[in-house]
């Protein structure tokens, strides 16, 4: 009797996404999420307490440096708070791009040895790291009533109902960027290394990280441009806009900042695929 043969091949067009094998795969999914999210902090002494310990310590040094130093406090609104709701938002598309972003290295000898959609890894860099923001807003939710009970004044509007999109937008986005980078580091080992200096440049240049966008503009108008294009502006802005009544919030730059991410995503997605096919013989 004959058994049941499957023949995996290389597809010599650009394939797209087969969700279906995705699903069927959805098991090792679930434990590439769970690998990834314990084992960071697994041998640590302090445990899950650094998912609270690093954003908050980056928010007292930027609150220092920018807020009292460099007096680029937000006028009326609480410069902690204000601080730590940019560097949550921030990390997390972080996380996706530098994550996503080794993929293939960090990964070759299980590529090497078993067939599995290549895709599930970048998808549970996303679950994992999304969880992790679970947890960080968590902490941001937990400032934010010390903060009314300290007895400040801050304000939600229905913006932040738009706190699910725009995780969608900095996922695809961090995903996007992190696929595109990830091919070419299967050749150019020397990226990794840029990425890290490119990643912590572009935070400082994010309307809504340590100022927001019309603060931008008023010091710094000959590159208002370069601010308003960034796609991760409009993000930060929003959510600050809806969490504490900081920053703007602009209908259109959410539409730019959705197709930004789109395009990239799609672009990602299409050389990640392609270059899964041969990446064993470079890596």
């Amino acid at each position: 009797m004959k058994g049941d043969v499957r023949e995996i091949q290389a597809g010599r067009k650009l394939p797209g996404v087969n969700l279906r094998e995705v699903w069927q795969y959805r098991y090792l999914l679930f434990l590439f999420v769970r690998r990834d999210f314990v084992a960071v902090y697994k041998q640590t002494i302090l445990g899950p307490l650094w998912f609270f310990i690093k954003p908050i310590f980056t928010t007292l040094i930027f609150t220092f440096v920018f807020g009292k130093v460099g007096q680029f406090s937000p006028q009326g609104k609480p410069i902690f708070l204000y601080y730590l709701a940019g560097i949550i938002l921030w990390q997390y598309f972080a996380d996706c791009l530098r994550e996503t972003s080794q993929t293939f290295t960090t990964n070759k000898n299980i590529f090497g040895k078993v067939y599995f959609p290549r895709l599930i890894m970048p998808f549970s860099i996303v679950i994992s790291s999304l969880l992790k923001l679970g947890v960080q807003l968590l902490l941001f939710v937990m400032v934010y009533i010390i903060t009314i009970y300290s007895g400040m004044t801050v304000k939600i509007n229905s913006t932040l109902f738009l706190l699910p999109l725009l995780i969608v937008l900095m996922a695809g986005m961090g995903t996007g960027f992190g696929l595109l980078v990830n091919s070419l580091t299967t050749k150019y080992r020397d990226l990794k290394f840029l990425l890290d200096f490119g990643v912590q440049l572009l935070m400082y240049i994010t309307p809504g990280i340590i100022m927001s966008y019309s603060a931008f503009t008023e010091t710094m108008p000959k590159y208002a441009w370069a601010f308003k294009y960034n796609p991760m502006g409009p993000v930060i802005e929003t959510f600050k806009h809806g969490a504490i009544d900081a920053g703007t919030f602009s209908w259109p730059m959410i539409a730019y900042s959705f197709a930004f991410t789109l395009l990239i995503l799609v672009a990602g997605i299409m050389v990640f695929r392609k270059t899964e096919q041969n990446f064993i013989d470079t890596v």
